[in-house]
């Protein structure tokens, strides 16, 4: 058995040109649902109807005509995925007809099909000239090698003939790329006895099954899935191009409006600034200008908005451009995603596009390398913008959910699109804690490099005798990056291409030489020796300045220096202790006291095999390192101290 393929096909044209008897011709269904529609004849919101065609199922979404109303036909158009652009026979082109196809060219529309109705009130000679008046009004458009099919609601002429017609296109319409989450805009939310919040929408990408959840968007909030209908029909789940009424729970229906969504929790997120392809109308009635402020239509949106231009100050009509639209209150959006610009006083259409950045923050007019960096993400290549979106979140946190909303690529492709790059090294795995990593781009992790690399510099200034500097103090001198896995991370990477060397404690930039005299460092050297073979009896400063002779005034700062680079640890009162000492120390002291339990100074003394002199400042150490805790005369592990005052507590 064959799938049934879901579509939105949209009506579009003048008011009283006859759209809602058109769908009521071919579906039966008066889409006409107000008393004031009804009363009045004309058509004020949407309406939706289905038509079942062999293989196809198209949700049929009529759109008000009337210039009044052009915000809900906009509200209808963001789902379409073809459309009836509708001309009545007696009327033939009308300014709604124009503005409405201008909106349909603007997103981006698969195609659709041309309808003259209301045959039967005009000569047949009249019809040639209405057809004429029509190709033009079409040519260059996606309506422009569309069919002209005649009819009239009336006497039924041409109706089957549009089903036909609408089976072919429907067939010949590719398979639209589905990103993988769910998203469904709000076109109507209201409520039935029984049942609580109910909304309805176009199925944008995505399933949503009955026990879900979902980001109620951009509130914010999540709500569950208590009941699903597709084209008025009870189901289990709702998929791309579905005409979906949605149950919900966990929210009024009068807290929802038209232009909020529903969409997989992580995907959508909530902004007031968008990064922009922007194309102004070439029969647009003015220039688009730098910090005008417009009316943005967004999905079933429609928010206010100050256009922000970049690089230039005006886009004349025909034109196109880069800009940022700095919303007025916060919406969703996805990358590649269409956009229709108006002003709103004298009401007009003045252009669209598509969005670039969804989670942008400002550029700078005359950042060149910023705005450069946008063509990336207009490409048609999902490799190019995969990499340029990875380049845009920096140092940011990230998922494949974010990434498949910035770079419009479908979660499925996302995996093997990164681990290629991963393979061919245009981004690259930096650890950012213990267990976990992110991927940047090689261009990002350059410019890290880069910063550790100055920062070591600048620590080498402010240090010239040091010969290296603390692993430790590298990382306080880059507060911003994520913690110390990260920037140990990148000096692991520069010391493996030779640019820093290291010895695990300290780093130093290889082209570093420290400012000693050769006669300073020769000394720095032979202090350090002579505190290596001490052990844990080590010559005191004093002890080792009268060594150095007529080198004992420096002997202070050298000993100085060699703490500083992680050499050696300061006891107290002018005792050091080689690092490597230092840590068999702990090691012996923590293994007496696991068997032991306590440990008197002649105990510490016996164990290290040294005398008083050097037990009590090592026994002073141990206690202000915390690792162990005196009572008395005796001392324990802290962790053991810790626990016998629980015990008692």
């Amino acid at each position: 058995m064959t799938e049934t393929r879901n579509l939105v096909l949209g009506t579009a044209g003048h008011i009283d040109h006859g759209k809602t008897a058109l769908v009521r011709a071919l579906t039966g269904v008066n889409t006409d649902r107000l008393p004031a529609e009804k009363l009045r004849g004309i058509t004020v919101d949407l309406g939706f109807a289905a038509l079942d065609l062999p293989g196809h199922r198209l949700g049929m979404v009529d759109v008000p005509g009337h210039e009044r109303f052009v915000r809900n036909m906009l509200a209808g158009a963001s789902g379409m995925d073809l459309a009836l652009l509708v001309v009545a026979a007696d009327d033939s082109v009308m300014p709604q007809t124009r503005e409405h196809l201008e909106i349909l060219n603007l997103l981006g529309l698969a195609g659709g099909l041309i309808v003259l109705t209301k045959i039967d009130l005009v000569d047949p000679s009249w019809l040639d000239l209405v057809e004429d008046d029509v190709r033009r009004l079409v040519a260059g458009t996606f309506l422009d090698n569309a069919p002209i099919l005649r009819t009239s609601t009336v006497t039924g002429e041409g109706i089957e003939r549009v089903k036909e017609a609408l089976l072919d296109l429907a067939a010949s319409v590719p398979e639209t790329m589905d990103l993988g989450p769910f998203r469904m805009a709000i076109d109507r939310s209201f409520t039935r006895a029984g049942l609580g919040t109910i909304v309805t929408g176009t199925v944008a990408s995505g399933i949503a099954r009955l026990g879900d959840e979902l980001d109620w968007m951009p509130e914010g909030r999540t709500v569950r899935v208590r009941g699903l209908q597709r084209h008025d029909e009870s189901v289990e789940f709702v998929g791309r191009g579905a005409r979906a009424a949605i149950n919900l729970g966990g929210v009024h229906h009068t807290e929802i409006v038209r232009g909020q969504e529903l969409a997989t929790p992580g995907y959508l997120h909530p902004t007031r600034v968008l990064t922009v392809s922007l194309t102004v109308s070439v029969d647009a009635p003015r220039p688009v200008k730098h910090r005008g402020r417009y009316r943005v239509h967004l999905g079933t949106a429609d928010v206010a908005a100050t256009l922000a231009l970049l690089g230039t100050n005006a886009l004349k009509p025909g034109e196109t451009g880069l800009g940022q639209l700095l919303l007025a209150e916060p919406a969703v959006a996805l990358a590649h995603e269409p956009f229709i610009l108006r002003e709103e006083s004298p009401p007009a259409t003045l252009g669209g596009g598509k969005i670039l950045q969804t989670s942008a923050g400002r550029i700078r007019r005359k950042d060149v390398s910023a705005i450069s960096r946008l063509q990336g993400l207009q490409c048609s290549d999902p490799v190019e913008r995969v990499t340029e979106s990875l380049a845009s979140f920096g140092l940011g946190i990230w998922t494949e959910l974010t990434l498949c909303r910035e770079s419009a690529v479908p979660l499925d492709m996302l995996k093997p699109i990164l681990d290629d790059l991963g393979r061919s090294g245009a981004v690259v795995d930096l650890p950012v804690g213990s267990r976990r990593t992110t991927r940047l781009t090689a261009d990002v992790v350059a410019d890290l490099e880069d910063r550790v690399e100055r920062a070591l510099g600048r620590l080498h200034l402010a240090n010239p005798r040091q010969t290296a500097v603390r692993r430790s103090h590298v990382l306080a001198a880059l507060p911003d990056l994520p913690g110390e896995a990260m920037v140990s991370g990148l000096l692991d990477r520069l010391v493996a291409r030779g640019a820093v060397v290291s010895d695990n404690r300290s780093v130093a930039l290889k082209s570093f030489e420290p400012r000693l005299s050769q006669s300073e460092r020769k000394l720095k050297a032979e202090l350090l020796k002579e505190l290596q073979a001490g052990g844990f009896s080590p010559p005191d400063a004093a002890d080792l300045a009268k060594t150095a002779g007529a080198r004992a005034a420096v002997v202070p700062e050298l000993l100085a220096l060699l703490v500083e680079e992680g050499r050696i640890v300061l006891l107290g009162a002018g005792l050091y202790l080689d690092v490597d000492a230092e840590l068999r120390l702990r090691c012996e002291v923590t293994a007496w006291l696991e068997q032991e339990t306590t440990m008197t100074m002649a105990d510490l003394r016996d164990l290290l095999k040294t005398s008083r002199k050097y037990a009590v400042p090592i026994g002073e150490y141990l206690d202000r390192i915390r690792l162990t805790r005196r009572e008395g005369d005796l001392r324990r592990l802290e962790s053991q101290t810790q626990g016998t005052l629980a015990d008692h507590a």
